[in-house]
């Protein structure tokens, strides 16, 4: 799911032109099975690129990006490590690092066998003192930690790799006493685990017990909406009564709410057996995907819940992935999260928690809740809007690095001034991590673009140009 076609550049080069009309015969046999392209220039003279297309597009096939020092002979001393672990090459570009200084960026394409591939690696990161090492590949089925979901149906992975909760219960649960319940977490989690993209989403016959819960939290609730929930909020509930059969003596179905809520801005529900990591949770946002689950807090407490469930999901999520704002805002977290570093995507994890979970924002100058684990609980939807709690603006460098507790109440919540402004503050953190590429969610196939390449940009250069005619054709006619 990485990097379909990778192209960087380097000036370096420029400085070697024969080692380019010669380059594949430093691969030894594997040439044979290769077809040279021209080298292609940007305009000006600092960045180039050459590829080659092989002819056998069935392997798995691995990016690998990294820096190393500036100095002549760059490209050789890389392609001989190469070379030298056996590693065929489909692509390579490289360009000035942005990051760090002195040094260039280079982007290897290959389908070697994943063995060659690390001990290349290895020896980028001893002897060619490479720095920001990153490999991706396209492998669902990988071990390697940096791998993220190119496709829809490549979030079937995440299903069978929960971390917990979903069929088993710490002993402070509610419900770990209750076999019985015990039983039907254990059922749910197995419908949740076998769910395949392109599926109906499971559609659950909830019991008098459950429907009774449901009903309790929803009544609660509901009475302190118009109080305290934010406006987007308010315009959404309604219309999620009227498509959705949200009232007090019904769970709404998965598969109705995903296809309201996908009419409305594309985004989708997906159900999952447990807690993901922060890592392949936040992956399935940039696809505008929500994993969601449909089991339901014990019915001896059904104000607490120990980990999200249904009333969490139905009650706190959805109405805000119904809003345009809140949805591209949701989505810039997602994709910001793909292939970033463990630290990176902790850090997002961080302002997701602060935002989606446990966001404030002010309308008008009164201040309103936006976060789901607010807007499903009773005791902090009360709690986050009084005295007690400290107030700061969202910002997401500052939000990022701020420790917070999972078991009680927010000691401090971040406020926002918009879902649009929080969106672009969280563009501009993502454009300062530390990541060698940019990705793109493509609607129309349901994929991630990477625009790490000169192709890719070009391809989205072609999008933006089209989308600007459109524009100014449609503001000609206006005028």
């Amino acid at each position: 799911h990485f990097l379909h076609h990778t192209m960087f550049v380097l000036p370096a080069l420029q400085r070697a032109p024969s080692m380019l009309r010669g380059s594949t015969r430093m691969f030894g046999a594997a040439a044979r099975s290769w077809l040279a392209t021209p080298v292609r220039h940007t305009s000006g003279s600092t960045m180039r690129s050459v590829s080659f297309v092989e002819k056998n597009q069935s392997k798995p096939e691995y990016s690998v990006m990294f820096a190393i020092p500036s100095h002549v002979g760059s490209l050789q001393e890389v392609l001989g490590i190469f070379k030298n672990h056996n590693v065929d090459l489909t692509n390579i570009e490289s360009r000035p690092s942005a990051v760090h200084e002195a040094a260039y960026q280079f982007s290897i394409t290959t389908r070697a066998p994943w063995e060659s591939v690390s001990a290349a690696v290895e020896q980028l990161k001893t002897e060619a003192r490479a720095k920001g090492v990153l490999v991706l590949d396209n492998n669902p089925a990988t071990t390697n930690p940096a791998w993220f979901p190119r496709t829809m149906r490549d979030l079937d992975v995440f299903g069978s790799r929960v971390l917990g909760y979903g069929a088993e219960l710490d002993s402070d649960h509610p419900g770990f006493t209750d076999p019985a319940y015990r039983q039907r977490r254990l059922a749910l989690a197995a419908l949740a685990r076998d769910y395949r993209h392109g599926q109906p989403l499971p559609r659950i016959d909830y019991t008098p017990d459950e429907i009774r819960t449901w009903g309790e939290v929803y009544r609660q609730l509901k009475s302190l909406y118009p109080t305290h929930a934010c406006k987007e909020h308010l315009r959404v509930f309604p219309l999620l009564v009227e498509n959705c059969g949200y009232r007090e003596d019904n769970i709404p179905q998965l598969e109705d709410v995903s296809r309201f809520l996908h009419h409305s801005t594309g985004f989708r529900l997906r159900p999952v057996p447990g807690l993901l990591s922060s890592r392949d949770f936040l992956a399935g946002l940039a696809f505008r995907v929500f994993h969601s689950t449909q089991y339901i807090r014990h019915h001896t407490r059904p104000l607490y819940t120990p980990e999200p469930d249904v009333c969490h999901e139905l009650l706190g999520h959805v109405p805000l992935f119904a809003d345009k704002h809140f949805a591209e805002f949701s989505q810039e977290i997602g994709l910001a999260s793909l292939g970033a570093s463990d630290a990176d995507v902790q850090r997002l994890a961080t302002c997701y928690w602060f935002t989606v979970e446990f966001g404030l924002c002010r309308e008008e100058g009164a201040l309103k809740a936006y976060g789901a684990g607010l807007l499903s609980s009773f005791g902090e939807l009360k709690y986050s809007l009084s005295e007690s709690p400290k107030l700061q603006p969202f910002e997401p460098a500052v939000t990022a690095e701020q420790k917070y507790p999972i078991t009680e109440y927010q000691p401090i919540y971040f406020v926002a001034d918009s879902f649009a402004s929080a969106k672009d503050k969280m563009i501009a953190y993502a454009a300062s991590l530390d990541k060698p590429f940019v990705c793109r969610y493509d609607a129309l196939r349901e994929s991630i673009s990477i625009l790490d390449s000169n192709q890719a940009i070009n391809q989205l250069a072609e999008s933006v140009r089209s989308d600007m005619s459109k524009l100014v054709q449609a503001l000609h006619l206006k005028a």
